[in-house]
């Protein structure tokens, strides 16, 4: 579930990311010699991150601490295809830039160390292992399959150093929490290891539970394992799953701005500003 921010990095999924399937065409070179380019680089098994500079920025340097504000568009990798785009699942184009803060693991890994380095006004191509996105879970409901290398164009719009905070300062929405079944085993604290399987719904509050249209479920694919507190996953989740024990069941109802705010993810999957509702099962605490 690493869509949060990935959903989970988009930090989501979240992890929850650049530009068009035409911005290689845009750096004043012909299609084929940028696909050529990008080929080359590529090897025929992914087990690496790869990373191609189709435009050297001159602004600021993306470093992390640093929040960097991009446009993206992801495919799925295709290594048969000429520019190794496959199916499109993600772009920011039509919906604004995305703003993380590098190094913080709210994106895929693949993410904090393929933007870092990049300057304003650069554009760069990562094509990513899976083992650097998504694993092998399953994101979206097949948005994108277990085991899928990625590829994405990412363009670098703005480096912003963030505000220092109080350590000690906690967000003052809260995540609203119905335990539906109080577990008896080990509880979930910061700093453990969390495994749980979850469903998924948009929040719907003219239905009676509440659950609008389902956006992802473990319970499809097999259990997700997350660190307590450490900002892999959305932070309603991090808020909400504390304090559960092994064998309980908790519903959460997460505002958007615990959740993915004003960004949504998944081309449309979670539109911006979307209230979720979460079934969560806490299955191991190690």
């Amino acid at each position: 579930m690493k869509l949060p921010y990935s959903i989970f990095a988009i930090s989501m999924i979240a992890a929850s990311l650049a530009l068009s399937s035409g911005a290689l065409a845009q750096d004043n070179k012909p299609q084929s010699e940028t696909s050529a380019s990008i080929a080359a680089t590529a090897a025929p098994v992914l087990g690496s991150l790869k990373i191609i500079d189709n435009v050297v920025g001159t602004g600021d340097e993306a470093q992390v601490g640093k929040v960097a504000v991009v446009h993206y568009s992801g495919w799925l990798y295709d290594p048969n295809a000429a520019d190794l785009h496959g199916k499109a699942f993600d772009s920011s184009v039509n919906r604004g830039p995305f703003s993380f803060p590098l190094g913080a693991r709210r994106v895929i890994q693949g993410w904090d160390q393929g933007v870092v380095g990049m300057k304003v006004g650069g554009k760069r191509t990562l094509i990513i292992p899976s083992q650097l996105a998504y694993g092998e879970r399953n994101v979206g409901n097949g948005l994108i399959p277990p085991n899928s290398d990625l590829i994405f164009d990412v363009e670098l719009l703005e480096v912003v150093t963030p505000a220092p905070r109080p350590a000690d300062e906690q967000p003052n929405v809260p995540v609203e929490k119905i335990d539906k079944k109080v577990g008896k085993g080990k509880e979930a604290v910061a700093g453990k290891k969390v495994t749980v399987h979850y469903t998924g719904w948009l929040r719907n509050p003219k239905a009676k539970d509440q659950h609008g249209k389902e956006f992802d479920s473990s319970r499809k694919r097999e259990a997700f394992t997350f660190t307590l507190g450490a900002r892999e996953v959305i932070p309603g989740w991090d808020q909400g799953v504390a304090g559960m024990k092994e064998g309980g069941k908790r519903t959460l109802i997460i505002p958007a701005v615990m959740a993915y705010g004003k960004s949504g993810v998944g081309n449309g999957l979670i539109p911006p500003n979307s209230d979720l509702v979460f079934d969560v099962e806490l299955l191991k605490v190690k």
